[in-house]
């Protein structure tokens, strides 16, 4: 979480929870993932969590330049699978038109495949430039980030 002042509840690196902290003015900025504000924008069960979304406005940063990130899900078979064939086929499924359909519809996310309409409130927060770095290349800065994760105790400060 980037914060110009935090306080407990705020260094919870929840999602929700830095809603929450901005909702509160414990902080500016937060750093979260785009499906949990359609989440809790459409929250009927727990129906403050709207106006913790309501109060955060989504920005996409870096977009003069190289782009938002953007998280990566995959999946793959090992050569080891029992049952290959249904293994692949539930894969193309979920790659696929339906499934990707209930992704964007139910879980507000978005799609993985070009041509799946966008949720509405999805489409609302506006397109954006997405980071085309590499997997591999992220993967390289992955002793460079444990140590700054350690220089800022970064795992003290969220209570884990």
């Amino acid at each position: 979480m980037v914060s110009g002042t935090t306080s407990p509840a705020s260094r919870r690196a929840t999602d929700r929870a830095q809603a929450k902290a901005i909702y509160e003015g414990v902080c500016d900025v937060a750093v979260a993932n785009t499906y949990y504000m359609g989440k809790m924008a459409t929250n009927e069960k727990n129906p403050e969590q709207k106006d913790w979304a309501n109060a955060v406005r989504i920005v996409f940063p870096n977009q003069g330049d190289r782009g938002s990130h953007v998280n990566i899900s995959g999946a793959g078979v090992t050569k080891s699978a029992k049952n290959r064939g249904n293994a692949v086929r539930l894969l193309e499924f979920l790659a696929g038109d339906f499934a990707q359909k209930l992704y964007a519809e139910k879980n507000l996310e978005y799609p993985v495949k070009v041509g799946i309409p966008l949720h509405l409130m999805v489409a609302s927060w506006g397109s954006f430039k997405v980071d085309t770095v590499g997997l591999a290349d992220v993967a390289k800065q992955r002793k460079a980030a444990s140590k700054l994760v350690d220089r800022v105790a970064y795992d003290l400060a969220s209570g884990s």
